[in-house]
C-alpha cells in the first residue's frame, strides 16, 4: 500500500487548492476572531476582573464594527473560492503522511534491530489524547483558547516528556520492595542494546527526586552519539543506556553525608555545578499554553516533578556521555515525604500512576481533535522532534466519501518512532448533530517494529477513532464500533502479507486508542458498556460493565476549573487527582438521576472516579500464537494541564517471546 505524502495526486491541483483556500481564509478568520470575542474563557474573566467594567465592553463596540466590515468585504472573494476548494475534495487523498527528512535525527530503522538483541521480547508504550485543537471561537466554548500557541506548547511538552533521560531504580531490602516517588515507567523492560549500564549503589530508603533541564532543541539522538564512552558499571545485556541506583534497606531510611556526596556526585558529574534556583524564585505562571521556566509540565525548567526522578531516559538510545554534558542539569536530593501514589493493588498484575510526565520511551502517540490545520502544522512540528512518522490532516471534506457536508477533518493524528507499513482511514456514515459536521471516523495503522533472524518482519496494529459526542446518541456509538470492528478486520486482512504455513510476518500487538465519548460507569452508557468490542478487547482500566477498577480515574475535566491555581500545572493537577476529595471538584463525573447536573464543588458521593471517557485497547487474538502480550503499566497523564479539557493516558504492552526467538 502506498503512503501519502501530500493531499493530492499533483502538484497543479494542490496550488489550485491553496489558491482557493487563500480566498477562504480571510473570511474564516474574520468569522472566527468576530464570534472568539464574545465568547471569553474564564482565564480571561479573571484576567479582565480588575479592568474597569466598560472597558471590554468599549473594546468589543470598537472591532465589532470593523469585523463586520471586513467579513462582508471578504465574502465575495471567500464565495469565488468555495466554489473552486468544494469539488477539489474529491480528488483529495485521506491523510498526509510525514517523514523526518534529517537523517541526523532519524532513527527508525536503528529501532528495527532493537527486537533482535532483547531476546526474551519487547515492550511498547502507547499515548492517547484528546487536544481540543478546534478554531479559537469553537475551542472557547471547551474553555480553552489561542489554539495556535497550544498546539506548539501540546507538541513541546509532548516531545520533551518522552525524551527525558530515565534512571531505573532498583531496591535491594530484605524488608521493603515497594517503589516511592520513582515512576514505574523508568522500569521498563529491556530496550535492546549491548551497551554498558552506569550503576551507583548508594544508601538510599525508597526515595530521592531530581532536577532536570531539558535539552531545548527537543531533537533525536544522533548516529554518532550512540556509543557509551562512561566505560562504568558492569554490562548487562538488551539494556539501553540508563543510569542505575542501586537502593538498599538500611539504616530505616536514612542516609549518610558520604552517601548523601555520592549521589550528589553522580548527579553532578554530567558537568560543572550550576547553581539551584528551587526556592529562590517566585515562579509566575501563565494558564493554558505559555509555562515559565519552573512549571514543570514543561521540561525546559528548574522546578521538577516528583516522578521526574525516574521517568527519563537518555534520548532515544545510548548516548555519548559527552552529549549529556553539554545538555543536562541533574541534581539529586532526599525527598523527606514518601509519596502517597498507589503503585500497585495486591489484586493487580501491572503498574499504575497518576504521572506529571509522559512516559519516558513513548513509541506511538494518538491524538483527536487536532481539527484546526494550522494547529495541526505547528503540532506536527514539534512532534517531529522525537518522533520519525506522523499521519495527519485526516479525513474528508466537502460531500466527498461521506453522506454530508464535512467542514473540517477526523482530526486523528498518529505519530511513531517505528516505520509506518500501511494505512487506511474510514469515516463515519452516520453521524449527528454538530458531529455531523466533522469527519469523524478510524485511522487504522500497520507499523514494523522488528525483525527475527530468519528475517520475518515483527508487525503490529493501530486504530485510532474519535466516536459520536453528542450525550445520548447511544445507538450511533455502537453503531460506530461496529464499523471501527469490521473496518479493522478487513485492513488486516488486506494488509496482511503471510499465510499460516508460511508467515512472513508476525504480529506483536493490536491495540485500539481513542475518544470514545462514553464512560463504563453512566447509566446512560449501558449500551456501549456491553458491546461485542470488549469481548474481543480487553480494557485495563475495566473490571467489567458498569464497573472500573479502584485506581482507574476519570479523563475529562471539568472546564470551568482549567485555570484554577490548584489544578493549572501538571504538579498541581497530579496531586489534586490522587486525592478522592480533589476529583470531586475537578473531574466529570458519570451521569445519574440522584444527583443535579451541577459539578462545581460537589462533596456528594460520586459513582465511579470521574468519566472515564478515553480508552486504550489492546487484543490477544490474531497475534502470533508464541508469543504473550500483557500490560506492564497504566498511567493517566497531567502534563497537559491548562491546554485541553482531557487528561491523556497510556499503556506500555510487553511482547513476551520466550528464550528464543521464533
Amino acid at each position: 500500500m502506498v503512503l501519502y505524502t501530500s493531499p493530492f495526486p499533483n502538484s497543479f491541483l494542490s496550488v489550485l487548492h491553496s489558491f482557493s483556500w487563500g480566498l477562504i481564509f480571510p473570511c474564516y478568520w474574520l468569522a472566527d476572531r468576530l464570534v472568539a470575542s464574545f465568547v471569553p474563557t474564564t482565564y480571561e474573566k479573571r484576567q479582565r476582573a480588575d479592568d474597569p467594567c466598560y472597558f471590554h465592553a468599549l473594546c468589543i463596540i470598537i472591532t465589532t464594527p470593523i469585523y463586520l466590515a471586513l467579513l462582508v468585504a471578504s465574502l465575495p472573494f471567500a464565495l469565488i473560492g468555495f466554489l473552486l476548494w468544494s469539488p477539489l475534495q474529491s480528488a483529495r487523498r485521506p491523510y498526509i503522511y510525514s517523514r523526518l527528512e534529517d537523517k541526523n535525527h532519524a532513527n527508525g530503522a536503528t529501532l528495527l534491530t532493537e527486537w533482535k538483541a532483547a531476546g526474551n521480547g519487547k515492550s511498547f508504550c502507547f499515548g492517547s489524547a484528546n487536544v481540543c485543537l478546534l478554531p479559537d471561537s469553537l475551542a472557547r466554548f471547551n474553555n480553552v483558547f489561542n489554539t495556535q500557541a497550544r498546539a506548539k506548547e501540546i507538541g513541546r511538552r509532548i516531545r520533551n516528556g518522552a525524551s527525558r533521560p530515565q534512571i531505573k531504580i532498583y531496591i535491594d531490602s530484605p524488608t521493603n520492595t515497594s517503589i516511592s516517588a520513582a515512576s514505574f515507567s523508568s522500569l521498563a523492560s529491556p530496550q535492546g542494546g549491548d551497551n554498558t549500564n552506569r550503576t551507583v549503589n548508594a544508601g538510599i530508603k525508597r526515595t530521592t527526586s531530581m532536577e532536570y533541564k531539558g535539552d531545548n532543541s527537543g531533537s533525536n539522538n544522533t548516529e554518532d552519539s550512540r556509543e557509551d564512552k562512561s566505560g562504568a558499571g558492569e554490562p548487562n545485556e538488551g539494556e539501553e543506556n540508563t543510569c542505575i541506583v542501586r537502593i538498599n534497606g538500611e539504616d530505616n531510611g536514612h542516609m549518610s553525608d558520604t552517601e548523601t556526596d555520592t549521589i550528589n556526585g553522580l548527579a553532578h558529574a554530567s558537568g560543572p555545578a550550576e547553581p539551584s534556583l528551587e526556592g529562590d524564585t517566585e515562579i509566575s505562571r501563565t494558564p493554558n499554553h505559555r509555562e515559565k521556566e519552573g512549571d514543570s509540565g514543561s521540561l525546559d525548567s528548574y522546578s521538577a516533578s516528583r516522578e521526574s526522578l525516574v521517568k527519563v531516559r537518555v534520548g532515544d538510545g545510548t548516548v555519548d556521555q559527552s552529549t549529556v554534558n553539554n545538555k543536562l542539569l541533574y541534581k539529586a536530593s532526599i525527598m523527606k515525604k514518601t509519596s502517597v501514589r498507589k503503585k500497585k493493588h495486591t489484586d493487580e498484575t501491572f503498574d499504575h500512576e497518576i504521572s506529571a510526565f509522559f512516559p519516558a520511551n513513548l513509541d506511538f502517540l494518538c491524538l483527536q481533535e487536532v481539527f484546526d490545520k494550522r494547529a495541526a502544522e505547528k503540532l506536527k512540528e514539534q512532534l517531529h522532534h522525537y518522533f520519525e512518522y506522523i499521519v495527519y490532516d485526516v479525513g474528508v471534506y466537502s460531500c466527498h466519501g461521506c453522506c454530508s457536508f464535512k467542514f473540517v477533518n477526523s482530526g486523528l493524528l498518529f505519530a511513531s518512532r517505528y516505520p509506518v507499513m500501511d494505512a487506511a482511514y474510514h469515516c463515519y456514515p452516520n453521524g449527528r448533530g454538530t458531529d455531523s459536521l466533522a469527519s469523524k471516523g478510524a485511522l487504522f495503522l500497520k507499523v514494523q517494529v522488528g525483525s527475527t533472524p530468519q528475517d520475518q518482519r515483527i508487525v503490529g496494529y493501530i486504530s485510532c477513532t474519535h466516536l459520536q459526542a453528542i450525550a445520548g446518541d447511544t445507538t450511533v456509538r455502537c453503531e460506530q464500533l461496529d464499523m471501527l470492528q469490521d473496518w479493522l478486520s478487513e485492513f488486516r486482512k488486506s494488509t496482511s502479507s503471510s499465510s499460516t504455513a508460511n508467515p512472513e510476518e508476525l504480529v506483536a500487538f493490536d491495540v485500539i486508542c481513542g475518544d470514545l465519548n462514553f464512560d463504563n460507569c453512566s447509566s446512560e452508557d449501558k449500551l456501549e458498556q456491553q458491546h461485542s468490542l470488549f469481548t474481543h478487547y480487553k480494557d485495563p482500566c475495566r473490571i467489567g460493565p458498569g464497573e472500573d477498577k479502584p485506581w482507574a480515574i476519570g479523563t475529562l475535566l471539568d472546564p470551568e476549573g482549567l485555570y484554577d491555581e490548584e489544578v493549572c500545572t501538571p504538579d498541581n493537577l497530579q496531586k489534586v487527582l490522587e486525592s478522592e476529595e480533589g476529583r470531586k471538584g475537578y473531574l466529570v463525573y458519570p451521569t445519574s438521576k440522584n444527583h443535579s447536573s451541577s459539578q462545581k464543588g460537589r462533596k456528594a458521593s460520586l459513582k465511579g472516579n470521574g468519566r472515564r471517557i478515553d480508552y486504550m485497547l489492546y487484543t490477544e487474538e490474531g497475534l502470533y500464537l508464541e508469543w504473550k502480550v500483557e500490560v506492564e503499566e497504566f498511567s493517566f497523564i497531567t502534563q497537559l494541564a491548562g491546554l485541553t479539557d482531557h487528561l491523556p493516558v497510556a499503556m506500555r504492552l510487553m511482547v513476551s517471546t520466550g528464550e528464543d526467538d521464533p
